[in-house]
C-alpha cells in the first residue's frame, strides 16, 4: 500500500516530502537488485534493490508526490539540519558510467526544492577513475545505483558538493583507483555502496586503497543478512549496515529495527572478519577481528528511499538496500564538519556512541554470539553503535 500524496502540496511548487511506504517493517516486498553478483573472486556487486511492486512514474502530475521517504523525511527520522555542508564535497564511488546522471540528479532536487547542483554551478563533477572524461561503459544496474547514491548524499547534505567517480569496471583494482582518485581530488567524504565476498588479499586493498587518514569513507555491509563483505570488513572504512524505518507516536517520531530477519538470507550484513584486524576503538569480546557494522540507517526497501532513475529505468522508483545507508552516512559525516587531518574517522561514533539512536530489535539470521546478527542495546553488528541523531556522533 502507498499512502496519500500530502494535501498541502501547492500546486505546479516541488513536494515537500515524499509518499511513504505503509508496508510494515520487516514485510516481504517484491525486489530486485541492481547488479548482478560477483562473477569472480575480486569482483564487487553494487547493493542497491528496487521494489517491483511500486509503479514508476517517469513524470509526475501535480500534486501527487513520489513513492518512499524523501529529504525531509530523512531530516526529521534522523534530526539532521537542513543546513551546513557547504564547501564540502561528498565523492561517490561506482563501478561503469550512468549517462543520465546529472539530469537525473537534477530532477530528484528540483522535486523537493533542494539548491540546484550541476556543473556549470561546481556543485557536480563526473569523472572517470583517471580524472578524466573517458568515462566507462554504460551499465543500466550501476546507473540505478549510481541514482540511489547521489539522491541520497543530496538528502543528508544538501548543499554538499558531489563528485562522481566512474570505475573502469567493478574490479576491487578499478573500484579501490577511483577511490585513491577522489582523494586525490580533495574529497573528504567518500562513499562505497558495493560488497564482494572476503579473500586473503583484503589487507593489501586496504592499505593500496582505503587507509587515507583525514578521510570519511563509508561502505555499504551488505544485503544478504548475516555475513560479512569486503570492503566493509576494512579497518580504516565505516562500516553502515541498514535498518527498518517507521513513522510511529514516539517523542522522537519514527522507530526503527533491524533490516532482515531471523531466517538470514537478505538483510543489512554484518559479522565478524576472517582477515581483518580489528580496530582500536572497537571493544566487542565476540570477534577478535574486525567487526561489522559501525553504525546503520534506513535500508529495508519495505520502508524504502524515492530515487530518480531514468537510464534504462522509468523514472521513479522505491529503492532500498545498504547502498542508500553508506552515502547518506557520507553526508552525514559532512555535515559534521571536516575530520582531523591524522584521524580514522571510523572512529568518531565510538567516542559518541550516546549521540546515536541505538537499534534494539530485529535480526539478520542466526549466530553465535548473538549480538554478531541480533539488536540489542548497544552495540550489535547490524547496525552497529546506531544511527544518526543528528551530527555529533560523526565529529572528531
Amino acid at each position: 500500500m502507498i499512502a496519500a500524496s500530502p494535501s498541502h502540496a501547492a500546486p505546479a511548487a516541488p513536494a515537500p516530502h515524499s509518499s511513504p511506504i505503509t508496508s510494515a517493517a520487516h514485510a516481504k516486498v517484491p525486489t530486485h537488485r541492481l547488479c548482478a553478483e560477483p562473477a569472480k573472486p575480486g569482483y564487487m556487486a553494487c547493493n542497491a534493490v528496487a521494489r517491483t511492486d511500486v509503479k514508476q512514474h517517469l513524470s509526475l502530475r501535480p500534486n501527487v508526490a513520489p513513492s518512499g521517504f524523501g529529504p525531509s523525511d530523512l531530516q526529521s527520522a534522523y534530526n539532521l539540519p537542513q543546513s551546513g555542508g557547504s564547501g564540502q564535497t561528498v565523492a561517490i564511488i561506482d563501478a561503469n558510467d550512468d549517462p543520465n546522471a546529472e539530469q537525473d540528479l537534477a530532477t530528484y532536487r528540483a522535486q523537493y526544492g533542494l539548491p540546484e547542483c550541476t556543473t556549470a554551478n561546481g556543485c557536480f563533477q563526473k569523472v572517470d577513475q583517471n580524472g578524466g572524461t573517458n568515462y566507462p561503459a554504460a551499465d543500466s544496474g550501476w546507473a540505478g545505483e549510481i541514482s540511489l547514491d547521489v539522491d541520497m548524499v543530496s538528502a543528508s547534505c544538501p548543499q554538499c558538493h558531489i563528485l562522481l567517480v566512474e570505475a573502469n569496471s567493478a574490479s576491487m583494482d578499478d573500484l579501490g583507483t577511483a577511490v585513491n582518485r577522489a582523494v586525490t581530488m580533495g574529497a573528504k567524504f567518500v562513499s562505497n555502496s558495493y560488497g564482494g565476498s572476503e579473500d586473503s588479499t583484503d589487507t593489501t586493498s586496504d592499505e593500496q586503497y582505503f587507509n587515507h587518514p583525514g578521510v570519511a569513507i563509508t561502505v555499504s555491509s551488505g544485503d544478504s543478512g548475516y555475513g560479512v563483505e569486503y570492503p566493509a570488513a576494512s579497518q580504516y572504512v565505516t562500516a553502515v549496515g541498514g535498518t527498518s524505518l517507521q513513522q510511529d507516536g514516539s517523542a522522537r517520531g519514527w522507530s526503527e529495527s533491524v533490516w532482515g530477519s531471523s531466517a538470514g538470507g537478505n538483510g543489512a550484513g554484518s559479522g565478524c572478519s576472517q582477515y581483518d584486524a580489528k580496530p582500536s576503538w572497537q571493544q566487542d569480546t565476540g570477534c577478535a577481528n574486525r567487526t561489522v557494522a559501525d553504525v546503520a540507517s534506513v535500508a529495508d526497501p519495505a520502508t524504502g528511499l524515492a530515487v530518480y532513475d531514468s537510464y534504462q529505468a522509468s523514472g521513479w522508483n522505491v529503492y532500498g538496500g545498504t547502498s542508500a545507508s553508506a552515502p547518506f552516512i557520507a553526508g552525514v559525516y559532512a555535515l559534521a564538519g571536516t575530520p582531523g587531518a591524522s584521524d580514522t574517522p571510523a572512529s568518531y561514533p565510538y567516542s559518541h556512541a550516546s549521540a546515536l539512536n541505538d537499534v534494539t530489535s530485529g535480526a539478520n539470521g542466526s549466530c553465535s554470539p548473538s549480538y554478531l546478527c541480533t539488536a540489542g542495546s548497544g552495540y550489535d553488528g547490524p547496525t552497529g553503535l546506531g544511527t544518526p541523531n543528528g551530527t555529533a556522533a560523526f565529529t572528531p
